[in-house]
Order: structure tokens, then C-alpha cells, then sequence
């Protein structure tokens, strides 16, 4: 398959383990129904198996190691009935980089808006240590040929300003078009981080573009964001007026929407899959059949999945959604981003697919792509599947405020678990040991 083979090809380039994470922190609070809450702790208690035998997914943030992104195979295989679900990073970043390098190409003679041949642009970066913004910061300076290499990896580190072109960890690059080289050059980025020390934080990457444009702002040619929270607050706050083209990750419902009014483009993850993949495997794994089922091999309701939308990594037990870049020529097919994939909308028969229960944690209550998109997607497919699930919202800054919730493990059939932070496994695990 072509778009396997690009994304393991990218993974080898960048020497760098797969993860998952979007984040932002633009969005929705917590959403959950105390009524379901109740119920999924009450019912179903389940004495014959015990918790460290549970089925158990983790999605979003893929257990490694934050530093060198080496991945976390004691967690991945917890036991056997341990999976991941997310979207191949990787892949991803080399779409988005494209995309926006396929943008200057197409409007090369009106994207320099001050004359000078330099083409610059400015980075919001979520969270350093995350596997998934450290693969689109790359996937963004391979792209545009600024990137430098440390350590036999593209160098993720943010430059802070560089209006000068001497940072040590990027390289001006250089574009010919039409016959004319332009110098490419990544004029500031930085980490959005606010000061309770939650990141991927739309409101400093909103202060960030102002602090930015009054310093620079006739040089800023490109805004480029690790995700659509971020990059819609500095299109709100800067860009959308000034005419700039801003490019972030997600395809978040307002940024998709936005793409008519300047948005330069996003990236669709496929968190209906995702989503769908989440709870999927879990219900095979409490039905005690394939893993496959209903997956890549259709089942009795009718639901299958091609492969030009996931695939599964035997080695480390999981399973990737492949992304799919969105821009002004697609963009309404993807104006809500909270359909169920139709491959995988058959209601399942209750009577052959009892009802179980389900603990789920989202890592931030107010990220906006967990809490817009994927738990929505979520909460659809639970009932499709016949699983009672009870979403657990957490503050995107502590574990413990998601593990003290996980106080009665044995109230629960299954687990799906997205961390805060991808080395804190072992928080997790340890609890359902015991």
C-alpha cells in the first residue's frame, strides 16, 4: 500500500517512534453525564476476571519515552488483551509539510507580501516532549528545507526569534519556483506553554502571534501551528486580518470551516476511525473473538475497515489511522468532524453483544480536539457497540488527577487510558495490578 510505505519511510527518516497526541487547549470543559457515571459504576461489577487481565487500550498518547520517543513495549504489552489506537504521527507531518510547501508553489507570486525573497514563516509548538509535535515540527522543516539535523534527527527545538537566519537549530532554505530561488527561513517558534504549565495552549499562542506581528510582522509570510487550537487563535487574533495563510493540524470543526474565509489548510487524523478503533478493539477483546472483527475482516452488521485508513503494527500491538490533508479543495467533506465513519455505523445485536463497561479518560478536559471531536465520536460509536463507557476529564497538567479517579477498577470490564504525559504508564498499570 502507497500510503503505508510513505509512512513507514517517513518514521525511518525522522528515527523516530511512532506516538499520538493532538492537543489543544481552546475548546469544551468536561463532559460528562453524572447519571452515566453512576450507572457505569453501579452495574455489571465484574468479580471473575481480574483487573490486570481486563482488556485494556490506550489511545492518543502512545506509551514511550517523552526524550527519545523509544517506545513503551511493558505498557503496550500489559497483557494480552492490550492494544494502542492512534494515527500514524509520522505520516502525518510529511502531509502537513507538503501541504504547506504546495501552497507557496501555487501562490508564490503573492505569499512574499513584503518583496524581499525571503518566504518566512513562524511555528507554534505544543508540547516539546510529545511525540506528535516533535514529528510535525520535523515534517515541517524537512519540508521546507530548513531543517537540521541532530543526533541522526531532524533538531525539533523551538528558535525563539531568528530573524537573522544564525539559529543553530534550523538552516535557511532555499525554493526555486518559476525559474526564481527564494530563501525560506523559520523567522520565530516556541513552545505554547502558559504559566499553570499546560501546553498546546491556544491563548499563548494567540499572545504569541501579537508579540510576533508587532516585532516582525511584514516578514511573517506563513503561520504554522503543531495543531488547530493554536493555529486558529493566531488566525483570530493576527493572521485572518493580515491576509497570511495559517496551517494546522486536526481539521477541528472551526478550522475546516475557517478554510473558507483564509484558513490555509489542516489535517484530518481520521478521529472517526480512530475513535471507532478505540472501542472496536475493546469490544473484540471482551467478546473473546478476533481482534479483527469488524476491523479489517467485516462482521455480521457489516462494518469493516479499508486499508486506506488504518493499519495494524503486529510488533508494538497497535493500530495507526492514516491522516488525510485538508484544504480549499476538500474542505467540505470535512465540515463536521463528528460523523461516524459510515464502513463502521452498524448498530451491533445487543443479544450476541451484551452491554459492558468502560473507564475512559480524556487527558484535558479543555483540549479542544479530544473534547470537540473525539469524545463526540466517541459517545456515538458506545452505543453502536453496546459499551456503557464513563469519560473521565482531566486538568492536561497532573496524572493524579485522572488516576484518583480509577479508584474502583473492579466496577469496570475494560480500560481505554490517554495519558498526560506518554513516559506515565506505569501510573496506570500499577493501579490495575494491584
Amino acid at each position: 500500500m502507497k500510503k503505508k510505505a510513505l509512512a513507514l519511510a517517513l518514521s525511518a527518516a525522522m528515527v523516530f517512534g511512532l506516538a499520538a497526541c493532538s492537543s489543544g487547549t481552546q475548546g469544551t470543559q468536561e463532559s460528562t453525564d453524572p447519571n452515566a457515571q453512576q450507572s457505569a459504576a453501579a452495574g455489571n461489577e465484574t468479580t471473575e476476571v481480574a483487573n490486570k487481565d481486563k482488556p485494556l487500550v490506550w489511545f492518543n498518547r502512545q506509551p514511550s519515552n517523552s526524550t527519545t520517543g523509544e517506545l513503551d513495549m511493558n505498557a503496550l504489552s500489559f497483557n494480552d488483551d492490550t492494544y494502542y489506537v492512534g494515527f500514524d504521527a509520522n505520516q502525518g507531518a510529511e502531509l502537513q509539510g507538503t501541504m504547506i510547501l504546495d501552497y507557496i508553489t501555487a501562490h508564490i507570486d503573492e505569499i512574499d507580501r513584503n518583496g524581499d525573497g525571503v518566504i518566512g514563516y513562524v511555528l507554534a509548538i505544543g508540547d516539546i516532549g510529545h511525540n506528535d509535535s516533535i514529528a510535525r515540527t520535523r515534517g515541517v522543516r524537512a519540508a521546507l528545507n530548513t531543517a537540521v539535523e541532530k543526533d541522526g534527527a531532524i533538531d525539533s527545538t523551538p528558535v525563539g526569534t531568528n530573524l537573522d537566519g544564525k539559529s543553530t537549530y534550523v538552516q535557511d532554505g532555499t525554493l526555486e519556483i518559476n525559474g526564481k530561488t527564494y530563501t525560506v527561513r523559520e523567522l520565530a517558534s516556541q513552545e505554547m506553554k502558559n504559566s499553570a504549565g499546560a501546553t498546546w495552549d491556544a491563548a499563548t499562542a494567540g499572545n504569541a502571534i501579537g508579540t510576533w506581528a508587532s516585532s516582525f510582522g511584514d516578514q511573517i509570510d506563513i503561520v504554522a501551528s503543531n495543531n488547530d487550537g493554536m493555529g486558529m487563535a493566531m488566525f483570530n487574533a493576527w493572521s485572518q486580518a493580515n491576509g497570511v495563510p495559517t496551517f494546522g493540524y486536526d481539521a477541528n470543526s472551526d478550522a475546516v470551516a475557517a478554510i473558507a474565509n483564509g484558513y490555509g489548510g489542516t489535517i484530518s487524523q481520521h478521529a472517526d476511525v480512530q475513535a471507532y478503533l478505540t472501542l472496536r478493539v475493546l469490544r473484540n477483546a471482551l467478546d473473546g473473538v478476533d481482534i479483527d472483527t469488524g476491523i479489517g475482516t467485516e462482521d455480521e452488521a457489516g462494518n469493516v475497515l479499508g486499508d486506506d485508513v488504518f493499519y495494524y503494527d503486529a510488533e508494538t500491538r497497535s493500530y495507526y489511522a492514516l491522516n488525510v490533508a485538508v484544504t480549499a479543495e476538500n474542505y467540505e467533506e470535512f465540515l463536521d468532524s463528528t460523523v461516524p465513519y459510515a464502513p463502521v455505523s452498524n448498530q451491533l445485536d445487543a443479544a450476541e453483544h451484551p452491554t459492558k463497561n468502560v473507564w475512559l479518560n480524556i487527558y484535558n478536559a479543555a483540549d479542544n480536539f479530544l473534547s470537540a471531536t473525539y469524545q463526540p465520536l466517541l459517545q456515538k460509536y458506545d452505543d453502536l457497540l453496546n459499551l456503557n463507557v464513563e469519560y473521565i476529564g482531566g486538568d492536561g497538567q497532573t496524572e493524579s488527577n485522572i488516576t484518583n479517579r480509577l479508584g474502583n477498577p473492579s466496577a469496570y470490564d475494560a480500560f481505554a487510558i490517554n495519558m498526560v504525559k506518554t513516559d506515565n504508564a506505569a501510573s496506570y498499570t500499577g493501579i490495575l495490578s494491584q
